[in-house]
């Protein structure tokens, strides 16, 4: 089929096109100031008519493309999308047009592919020409730490008026039992060297029955606060690269809880505040502060 009259056709129709644009450009545009004050009417007028004779022309051309063409001798072989005028459902009639831009969409598809398969045959794949020597950093594998790393840092670990146990109700990763003085007792849930959660209850509450209890906050206010601050020194103290530092700190931190309800506040100087001792340990220096002091 030869393609090349259709493609003449459809240049001279965008330059008719084109020209009827300019006219409707013109008459949107009216009189401008560069047609001057004097016969500013008349000048507007003569490029107006410029602009129809161009089109005139334009639309002789076009029609004689238009006769040139030969139609069809046969109707298009539409196949199985032929049936699709039959639909009595208004909601698959307009199934044929959506076919026709899906079809142009895939040509246009498959032509820009072969272009990108061209040009990617044609340069290599690779930064420079020289081997990258240089190694990627090792990711952090704190929480795959063994259970024998996890023992030998706790059992490192050694404060007075501090007691230190390790469960695995699991069998793998383990919950820190701290108990502190007779003052509070507290479940640090580890995944290797992370510590993940912290649960903080009264001396006299139960903490080590059963594995429930490590995810149930205390009956007395007080070491509810403890927990929310608890949480808050172990997103501060966490260190995915030196989580051996980070349970340190955070250990040394939580033990200056043992003076919970003997020091006072240290910027009120006042023991109970809305009736809770200094609940906050400031994270340096472990002086003790009210929740409404700290700031």
């Amino acid at each position: 089929m030869n393609l090349e009259p259709i493609n003449n056709a459809l240049s001279h129709l965008r330059v008719l096109r084109s020209s009827v644009g300019q006219v409707f450009e013109s008459l949107g545009n009216g009189v401008r100031a560069e047609h001057g004050e004097e016969g500013k009417e008349q000048k507007f007028l003569h490029e107006l008519q410029e602009y129809l004779n161009s089109v005139n022309s334009n639309l002789r051309e076009f029609e004689a493309c238009i006769n040139d063409l030969t139609p069809p001798q046969a109707p298009f072989n539409l196949a199985n999308t032929a049936y699709l005028s039959l639909e009595t459902n208004l909601e698959r009639q307009a199934l044929y047009p959506h076919l026709v831009q899906s079809y142009k969409w895939h040509d246009k598809l498959h032509e820009y592919s072969t272009f990108a398969s061209t040009l990617l045959q044609q340069n290599a794949l690779k930064r420079s020409y020289y081997g990258n020597t240089k190694r990627r950093r090792s990711l952090p594998s704190s929480h795959l730490a063994t259970p024998q790393t996890v023992d030998n840092l706790i059992g490192s670990i050694h404060f007075n008026n501090m007691n230190l146990k390790i469960v695995r109700p699991s069998m793998t990763n383990a919950i820190l039992h701290i108990t502190i003085a007779r003052v509070l007792r507290a479940a640090v849930i580890l995944k290797g060297l992370l510590i993940e959660w912290v649960t903080v209850k009264g001396f006299d509450e139960s903490l080590m029955d059963g594995v429930d209890e490590h995810w149930t906050e205390s009956k007395h206010q007080v070491f509810r606060k403890v927990q929310d601050h608890a949480h808050s020194a172990m997103l501060h103290f966490f260190s995915p690269t030196l989580p051996e530092l980070a349970i340190r700190s955070f250990i040394t931190w939580f033990r200056s809880y043992v003076t919970l309800f003997a020091d006072p506040c240290k910027k009120c100087g006042k023991h109970l505040h809305n009736t809770l001792p200094p609940t906050w340990r400031d994270l340096r220096t472990l002086e003790p502060f009210h929740e409404e002091c700290k700031q």
